[in-house]
């Protein structure tokens, strides 16, 4: 599906289209065509999806993406709450169970276990899974502060030798993920989550952001023309000749015409 509009900013390409579910149709035609080539390339994939409410048309989109060989390939999520359990509501276990792992059925799902009893040898763990071969393809999207996973402003480190660590969340996270319905107040939030890092972020073959609504449009422009730099982490995409920003009119709405 042809964008409504396509520019590049530095080495970021972005689309831009009508509406959410436009790009989230996009979006799953783009995953659904690395796929396909990796398996048709090397007999399997290896994809990281994000979660949350952003995301939302694109997975349905992708529901319905025909001919995609999900039993070659293995899934990965970008981030879980610490010292949440996988059947609360909030749950990024949860979310990639019910809308990646049961309806399509890939063949493998690596989950973060984020009330592991040890935070930090599941951090090695996870590490591990995601070094054992590369990645193709990374989905995700935007946080309302810029984060991208849970990489937090301020907090991120660009050449961060770990590619799973914990993090404290930003108070501006955690607001957004009590007005996404997830949590009934910000006291009732996860403080701390474990997150993939950025450089495994950017070692994918191919990087895909889905970022629609009105919400996002502060952080998409502080991603489009802030100084690249650790105070607001979804800059570094400026870099990654790699990545694509699928955006719809409502999040690019700050951008200069």
């Amino acid at each position: 599906m042809g964008a409504a509009e396509e520019r590049r900013v530095d080495k970021l390409r972005i689309q831009i289209f009508d509406d959410s579910a436009s790009l989230g149709r996009a979006a799953a035609q783009f995953t659904a065509i690395v796929v396909r080539d990796a398996v048709a390339a090397r007999g399997s994939a290896r994809v990281v999806l994000a979660t949350g409410n952003s995301q939302l048309d694109f997975v349905a989109a992708l529901q319905n993406q025909a001919g995609v060989p999900w039993d070659a390939v293995t899934v990965f999520h970008l981030d879980e709450y610490l010292d949440l359990s996988a059947e609360h509501p909030a749950s990024f276990r949860r979310w990639i169970r019910e809308r990646i792992t049961d309806p399509l059925r890939p063949a493998h799902v690596h989950y973060i276990e984020g009330d592991a009893p040890d935070p930090q040898a599941e951090c090695r763990r996870y590490e591990e899974l995601l070094r054992a071969e590369p990645l193709d393809l990374v989905c995700m999207g935007i946080g309302e502060n810029g984060h991208i996973a849970f990489n937090e402003p301020h907090q991120v480190d660009f050449a961060d030798d770990a590619w799973v660590r914990i993090i404290e969340l930003d108070h501006e996270s955690r607001v957004q993920q009590v007005g996404e319905g997830h949590f009934g107040s910000v006291e009732e939030t996860a403080p701390r989550a474990i997150t993939v890092t950025v450089p495994a972020l950017l070692s994918a073959r191919a990087l895909q952001l889905a970022v629609p609504e009105l919400r996002k449009a502060p952080a998409v422009r502080a991603t489009v023309y802030d100084e690249v730099s650790p105070a607001c982490p979804a800059t570094i995409l400026r870099h990654q000749a790699h990545a694509v920003l699928l955006l719809d009119r409502q999040s690019a709405s700050l951008l200069d015409s």
